[in-house]
């Protein structure tokens, strides 16, 4: 399984000099990856966790990881489909894999924010349908020769977007979600499944199970989908019920279990410790924690 690291996007922690030194300092512990997440806004009377009150965009906290670093790969989880026409974020996706030399990988979501949903206009309904949708226009403004697509809720006239992606075909798309036809989607249309923030242990092995089954049934090869967790880790008193918690040296035993339960890579979420991601948090102690904790968790690649 393939360790990963949550980028500087979040809180107080999510400024310019940190998110450099931790894109770089992933890169010299040998990470295999970098992960950020997309939140636009809060609305007045949402009840949101701290971690998603303060969030930088991913696509530009991406590109400048991308500049600092030369060899890790730059994943988002998730970007919401609703919120953007098909042709934009293929544009901003496929600069982002041509300036990094094909570094990228594109998690996708629905979306569930009511007042992000209403900002932008974005109607997620029905999912499926729009959903794959969207994947053919991306798929088609990503590969080679010209572009057209009609379909029901999105059109591309013929046309052609260039520069293309570094990697051919574009950014290997994952997708998220958690009811079973969204987890069958993934297996069938996508490169794998990226599993959201609250996800227990059982809830991984359960959809890592689903998402391979769909893949084999549509022709797949189900040990080439990806399994990507998104690994929440509570340091400190060690708590049974959650499997990240404890010390670091419990922490990196517990990962193991992920892999266990058929995760392919996993990448360490510090946003969501408000004492790094939350929007008060003292930033210079934030950065102090992150380091802390990228330092301690980093792959043991003579394992």
């Amino acid at each position: 399984m393939l360790i990963s690291f949550g980028c500087p996007v979040s809180g107080a922690w999510a400024r310019p000099e940190t998110l450099t030194s931790i894109a770089r300092r992933a890169e010299e512990l040998g990470y295999h990856g970098l992960w950020a997440f997309q939140r636009l806004l809060a609305g007045r009377d949402q009840e949101l966790a701290p971690s998603y009150r303060s969030v930088l965009d991913p696509i530009v906290a991406l590109t400048w990881a991308g500049a600092a670093t030369s060899r890790i790969r730059l994943g988002v989880s998730v970007i919401n489909l609703p919120y953007l026409a098909p042709a934009y974020l293929a544009k901003q996706a496929g600069t982002l894999d041509r300036l990094t030399g094909g570094r990228f990988d594109l998690g996708l979501g629905t979306g569930w924010s009511e007042p992000e949903f209403v900002a932008t206009n974005a109607d997620p309904n029905p999912r499926g349908a729009r959903t794959e949708e969207y994947l053919a226009v991306l798929r088609t403004l990503f590969a080679d020769g010209e572009a057209a697509f009609d379909g029901r809720y999105y059109r591309v006239p013929p046309s052609r977007m260039r520069p293309l992606p570094a990697q051919a075909g574009g950014p290997p798309i994952l997708l998220g979600g958690t009811a079973e036809v969204a987890l069958r989607r993934a297996g069938r249309l996508a490169a794998g499944w990226v599993s959201s923030s609250r996800a227990s242990l059982a809830e991984i092995e359960r959809g890592a199970r689903v998402v391979r089954e769909a893949a084999a049934e549509a022709g797949k090869d189900p040990a080439a989908v990806r399994i990507v967790v998104r690994a929440v880790v509570h340091p400190g008193d060690q708590n049974r019920e959650v499997p990240l918690s404890g010390s670091w040296a419990d922490i990196r035993a517990a990962t193991r279990r992920y892999a266990e339960a058929g995760a392919t890579e996993l990448f360490y979420e510090p946003n969501w410790d408000p004492r790094i991601g939350g929007p008060d948090a003292d930033p210079a102690a934030a950065a102090e924690l992150g380091v802390e904790m990228i330092e301690a968790l980093a792959p043991d690649h003579g394992a």
